[in-house]
């Protein structure tokens, strides 16, 4: 399932936020947060399929893949829904440090319940990842992009990203992805929900 979000609020909040001092978070992070926010109000999203049952995780555990010189690595940010933006960065930046080092750990990179592949700093607009198995779905990402889009009713230049959920239909049926997508677009759209 492929969806666009208007990123305005998400580059304003963004700014604000890393005007903090000693602040710096990037918008992967604020789609880790948000997805892991989606994902306990949308908890079948966050299930595994095994052969004998399927299991809805009551914990988020989100998998972020990291482009290394061999391949892929997906380290796990445990119960990444608890953490705010902030924890988020500092976790997601010291697995991408130390996985080009190949200095993580087996156990960092077991357990997630969900992925996220993200493209966009190579500038790639959309793509579709495959499921990190036994999850039941996966999240690619494609870059921020400005380009002319129609705000009540006028032609502004605005920024969009391309989102694409692939979902095990044995346990994600359509309908059930894009409820979870809907919910998603609601803290991309407007960032300042997520610290509610």
């Amino acid at each position: 399932m492929n969806v666009e979000f208007d990123m305005d609020n998400s580059i304003v909040f963004r700014d604000q936020y890393n005007s903090i001092p000693d602040t710096k978070i990037s918008f992967n992070d604020m789609i880790v947060k948000a997805t892991a926010l989606a994902l306990k109000q949308h908890p079948q999203v966050n299930s595994q399929w095994f052969e004998d049952k399927i299991r809805l995780n009551h914990h988020v555990h989100i998998g972020v893949a990291v482009g290394v010189e061999d391949g892929l690595l997906v380290p796990v940010l445990k119960f990444a829904d608890e953490q705010n933006l902030t924890q988020i960065g500092a976790q997601v930046k010291d697995f991408a440090k130390r996985a080009r080092d190949k200095k993580l750990a087996l156990d960092e990179m077991e357990g997630s319940t969900f992925t996220i592949s993200n493209l966009g700093m190579f500038g790639i607009t959309d793509f579709t990842s495959i499921i990190n198995q036994p999850n039941s779905a996966i999240l690619s990402v494609g870059t921020i992009v400005q380009k002319p889009v129609v705000k009540e009713g006028n032609i502004v230049i605005g920024n969009t990203m391309k989102l694409t959920l692939a979902c095990d239909h044995r346990t994600v049926d359509g309908v059930t992805g894009a409820l979870f997508l809907e919910t998603l677009k609601g803290y991309i759209e407007n960032p300042v929900t997520m610290l509610v």
